[in-house]
């Protein structure tokens, strides 16, 4: 037979027990923890949504009645893309990078009209519209070269769009911008007609320095042959004699070179034997002293 003292002994253990579990659960449903770097909202079953947010730390709340919804107040970042059309109808790939957070005193508003999930609900939203709004100002090639304007005109237009929402923009960057198949050929068919222009240009120039080299020429043997045309007059035919005497000297050079040479007997000295390379280059001297004499 069981002792009874035993008995009530183990049966106050047991009570004392499930007294101090009740307890411990009770306080531990009564008490909740914000982390660093966030903020709470509490939602009560009377008054709906509390006006004021509960900064970090462990705090006490209502069993059943209230329920605390944690935000996160760190900066975030996000990234989407959007394909936008230009002032001149041309089609753009853009990709936004954004940094974002919530205004603190406005998160009981935020809980209200968005939820927990705010930043999925506006941000993509706003961010195309921007987008779409401000790249048709410019035209496909003015992306690039004003790129740190359109950037500003995309930042300044976001962070207003999002102040609407409370939401807080602490950088927005453009991370990346490609064009259509289209606009890259058209582009890469204008670099190509760009270097066929430079190179007509330069045989034009080219073209432009011979015939100036040409009259510069002309020039100087019209000079040469007044020169000698006076020297002459000065001097008397002594220069011409000169030339002959030059020419015959040069003749006689080649000439004496030639194994294909014979004089034939007589007082005419005809040369024969000569191949056409010596001939043509006897016809060119006789033709060199016959034109200076006929300059001067």
């Amino acid at each position: 037979m069981a002792n009874p003292q035993a008995v009530n002994f183990l049966t106050g253990l047991a009570k004392a027990a499930f007294s101090l579990g009740l307890g411990a659960t009770a306080v531990n449903s009564s008490l909740y923890t914000v982390d660093g770097g966030q903020r709470a909202v509490l939602f009560d079953r009377f008054r709906g949504v509390l006006d004021e947010t509960v900064g970090e730390g462990t705090h006490f709340l209502i069993p059943w009645l209230q329920t605390p919804y944690i935000f996160d107040i760190r900066t975030k970042p996000h990234t989407f893309s959007s394909v936008s059309g230009t002032k001149d109808l041309q089609m753009v790939n853009l990709t936004l990078r954004l940094l974002s957070r919530p205004e603190v005193p406005s998160l009981p508003s935020i809980f209200k009209t968005l939820g927990t999930e705010y930043d999925e609900k506006v941000l993509p939203s706003i961010g195309n519209e921007v987008l779409k709004a401000v790249v048709a100002q410019f035209n496909a090639d003015q992306l690039l070269t004003e790129r740190p304007h359109v950037s500003a005109l995309v930042r300044e237009s976001l962070i207003k769009r999002a102040k609407d929402f409370n939401i807080v923009l602490d950088d927005v960057a453009i991370t990346h911008l490609s064009y259509g198949a289209e606009f890259s050929k058209a582009v890469e068919q204008k670099q190509v007609a760009q270097q066929e222009a430079e190179r007509s240009k330069f045989v034009v120039m080219k073209a432009e320095q011979e015939r100036r080299a040409a009259i510069i020429r002309a020039e100087g043997e019209s000079d040469s042959a007044k020169l000698i045309s006076d020297a002459t007059a000065a001097a008397g035919m002594g220069l011409i004699e000169l030339r002959r005497i030059e020419a015959s000297r040069e003749i006689a050079s080649t000439l004496a070179r030639s194994p294909n040479v014979s004089y034939l007997p007589g007082g005419n000295n005809m040369l024969l034997g000569l191949n056409p390379v010596e001939e043509e280059a006897y016809e060119e001297i006789e033709e060199e002293a016959t034109k200076d004499e006929t300059d001067i």
